[in-house]
């Protein structure tokens, strides 16, 4: 096979509607906008209009709220942890954190942290350095002869450690 003699497959592209070209081509005259009205004119944007009736959106209920302050975080099994150890993907030597993990390929763009969850089964002894953990997973990870930081927990324990000191 050359470059020269690669081909979309049949039916993979359509040509472009050529609008306004005669009325023997189909869409000549009013280029397929009908006759009239509002929707025939330009710069019409009527989503959720129904023709004075009252709109969908505003005869539902309104219920809840949104927390804009909301925390989103990557969820990663340790079923996938230990999957990306056998492969090689991933140095258990060093701890894991999120970094560790977006270069494994296990996690996308980073977003509010990565929390561990429980779903299969882990071997490995890893120190995992995440924003949040599943008691399972938690407990999963223990387990297996690893530990589980969290941030959380981190700053507790340099309270405590910082309130010892003083005393």
């Amino acid at each position: 096979m050359r470059l020269n003699e690669l081909t979309d497959n049949p039916g993979a592209t359509k040509p472009r509607k050529r609008i306004g070209r005669g009325t023997g081509s189909g869409t000549g005259k009013t280029s397929g906008r009908g006759h009239k009205g509002q929707k025939a004119r330009s710069g019409v944007a009527i989503n959720g209009f129904e023709g004075g009736q009252m709109p969908l959106y505003r005869r539902l209920p309104k219920r809840g709220f949104t927390n804009i302050f909301r925390k989103q975080f990557d969820a990663v099994n340790i079923g996938r942890v230990q999957l990306a150890i056998d492969a090689g993907k991933l140095d258990i030597s060093k701890p894991v954190d999120a970094a560790a993990l977006r270069e494994a390929g296990l996690v996308g763009k980073a977003k509010d942290g990565v929390r561990l969850l429980a779903k299969g089964e882990l071997n490995a002894k890893v120190n995992f350095h995440v924003a949040g953990a599943s008691k399972a997973a938690a407990a999963a990870v223990e387990k297996a002869g690893g530990s589980v930081t969290l941030p959380e927990a981190a700053a507790a324990s340099k309270a405590a450690a910082a309130s010892k000191a003083d005393a």
